[in-house]
């Protein structure tokens, strides 16, 4: 999905008539042009091809290295919940290279062709199907595990017995498979003809239909789209916030010289799910919300000369939803104990160092009265 992130909504592939007169000159300008073999407007730039190639490859090794470091403590790991954490997070980070792939190779293959004409944005083939169909799939599915890993943590923090007896990796297993099942569910209903998939300005990528002769369909499949994401990002919200004040209450009610391992693993899974949970707010908040908007504003049919508006937000949304797979994995890349731990020292010993230097500019000059202290 990356590859989506560097197009340039304001330059179309092919050229844009407009009616009236001043159409038909751009027409007939347009048309010799492209008679006479000039094609620089089918052509990429060299440039954005290599900020495309540039970011999608930052994120399948960040994805690739936040994959080794999961699989690696996984296998180092003797704690059933930590195990059971892991797990989640290592099929996260294999559904956002996946899905940073995929979707990323198609959208980049339409770039290099020079994208679909304007005429046939709103016909769907088979390629369009599958790409937007695949957005709608990998977007949902990161949202789903954030909410599970959310839920999983919530239960364990508050209710350590019930978590014990009730989570294992079987059902964790169950969980993954049953949510990869729903995500794909939701991304099939075009092929049902509930909703539809179309290609978006500048014709490089396809998504739900939402700014075009949309229909109810259309209109119920947004809601349902967004209505999931939404309520995933909410349920994580609340059992984050659940199981971080319980971590506090716990360590201030904690007494001196007990034993705190067990809290520290859990502080460490807490915190990393803020990170993912405040990642995919900021990434998929604006696409999930504008996205209804939209839709209902297109059904209503008030968007009206606003057009132009609302195709370069919906582009600048779908821009911001794809670097939450590239976030996703340095979240368990820098919010690790030992990095954490590693920061906390760093910055002690900075503390400690400023310290002493200020300590040396001090002046010690002789007091009798330091003196009567020190014989006291």
């Amino acid at each position: 999905m990356l590859a989506l992130s560097h197009f340039n909504c304001s330059a179309s592939p092919l050229p844009h008539f407009s009616n009236g007169s001043g159409g038909k000159v751009e027409a007939r300008v347009a048309f010799e042009e492209l008679s006479h073999g000039n094609l620089t407007l089918l052509q990429p730039t060299t440039s954005g091809i290599i900020v495309v190639v540039l970011s999608m490859t930052l994120g399948i090794i960040s994805n690739i290295v936040a994959l080794f470091i999961l699989v690696n403590a996984y296998s180092l790991q003797r704690r059933r919940t930590k195990a059971t954490f892991l797990l989640f997070a290592t099929s996260l980070v294999v559904t956002d290279f996946v899905g940073h792939l995929i979707p990323g190779a198609l959208v980049l293959r339409l770039y290099l062709s020079g994208g679909v004409n304007p005429r046939d944005f709103n016909y769907s083939d088979r390629m369009c199907q599958f790409l937007g169909g695949s957005l709608v799939f990998f977007g949902l599915c990161p949202l789903f595990m954030g909410c599970a890993m959310a839920a999983e943590r919530c239960l364990g923090v508050t209710k350590p017995l019930l978590h014990s007896s009730l989570v294992t990796k079987t059902r964790t297993k169950i969980c993954l498979s049953v949510i990869w099942l729903v995500a794909l569910c939701v991304a099939l209903l075009p092929c049902f003809q509930l909703g539809s998939y179309t290609y978006q300005d500048p014709g490089t990528w396809c998504f739900i239909k939402v700014l075009r002769d949309t229909a109810e369909v259309d209109v119920a499949f947004v809601a349902l789209f967004s209505g999931l994401g939404l309520t995933s990002l909410t349920v994580s919200l609340v059992c984050n916030t659940i199981s971080g004040l319980t971590l506090v209450l716990s360590r201030l009610r904690r007494q001196p010289g007990s034993h705190h391992s067990a809290k520290s693993h859990d502080i460490e899974m807490v915190v990393q799910l803020v990170g993912i949970m405040v990642t995919s707010c900021i990434c998929w908040s604006p696409l999930l919300i504008f996205g209804l908007m939209s839709v209902i504003r297109s059904y209503k049919g008030s968007i009206g000369e606003d057009l132009s508006s609302y195709k370069t937000l919906m582009v600048m949304s779908v821009r911001l939803a794809t670097w939450n797979q590239i976030l996703d994995p340095w979240v368990y890349i820098l919010l690790r104990r030992t990095v954490l731990r590693k920061i906390y020292l760093i910055t002690k010993c900075q503390a400690g160092l400023r310290t002493n230097i200020l300590g040396r500019w001090e002046p010690s000059f002789p007091s009798s009265e330091k003196n009567e202290v020190n014989q006291v």
